[in-house]
């Protein structure tokens, strides 16, 4: 196995983590069970990125369609995510890295919003590695999001129609400073995106492993880094 400096590393990977309710009823317990091990395995995780040398990771912990869940699981994972971030906010600030949340931050529960608030002023200087949590987030969301802010500010006359192309687009989305992915992981098996980054990922690459989430170990990720490095990466040219 190649030592990790001699693999092609990305500088962002995103992750649809996927597969917590399945986990937990193949090991016979409870969803709420499922995603205490989801999140277990996120601290776990950070641990990896960081000695592979990766600059951003981006998670997929809430999207803006999991408020259909029940009212019981919705209120479990709030409470997770706010316990996960008392819990890691020390060990975030001791290993250099910076928290930001990307969706409609202020559409979530007081406490947890609260925390992440709390985390994102007390990492914001001294980082070396940023982790994103897209949370009441929504592919379609963040361009509706981003159309509706350029069209304020062409009404109010602060942007010339004209001037409109992609590059300025990018910078009415949620984290225009952020790089775009340049790979994105999905676990448990699940061949589709589910409006995920749909903007940001358009030339990602992209790896899909039958692995449930709370399964997804270093090794997992080793796999996922070695299928990105073994892809010629041509941006719709020619080599």
């Amino acid at each position: 196995m190649e030592n990790p400096e001699k693999l092609k590393i990305p500088r962002h990977v995103a992750i649809i983590m996927d597969g917590n309710g399945r986990w937990a009823e193949k090991h016979g317990k409870s969803h709420a069970e499922g995603h205490l091990a989801g999140a277990e395995c996120v601290e776990r995780l950070l641990e990896t990125v960081s000695e592979y040398g990766i600059s951003f990771l981006t998670l997929y912990a809430f999207s803006t369609e999991n408020w259909k869940r029940s009212r019981e699981e919705i209120d479990a994972l709030m409470l997770l995510l706010t316990e996960f971030i008392r819990k890691n906010l020390t060990k975030m600030k001791k290993n250099k890295i910076r928290l930001l949340v990307t969706g409609r931050i202020d559409g979530l529960p007081e406490e947890p919003r609260n925390e992440l608030k709390k985390a994102i002023a007390e990492t914001a200087e001294d980082y070396q590695y940023t982790l994103i949590l897209a949370l009441n987030y929504g592919g379609r969301a963040e361009i509706v999001d981003a159309a509706k802010q350029i069209a304020c500010d062409v009404k109010d006359g602060k942007l010339d129609p004209s001037v409109i192309d992609e590059t300025l687009f990018s910078r009415y989305l949620y984290l225009p400073d952020v790089p775009d992915p340049d790979l994105m992981i999905r676990t448990s098996g699940e061949l589709r995106i589910s409006n995920f980054l749909l903007w940001e990922l358009s030339y990602a690459e992209f790896y899909v492993t039958d692995t449930y989430w709370p399964d997804f170990d270093a090794a997992e990720f080793r796999k996922a880094i070695e299928a990105y490095t073994a892809r010629d990466r041509r941006f719709g040219g020619r080599k």
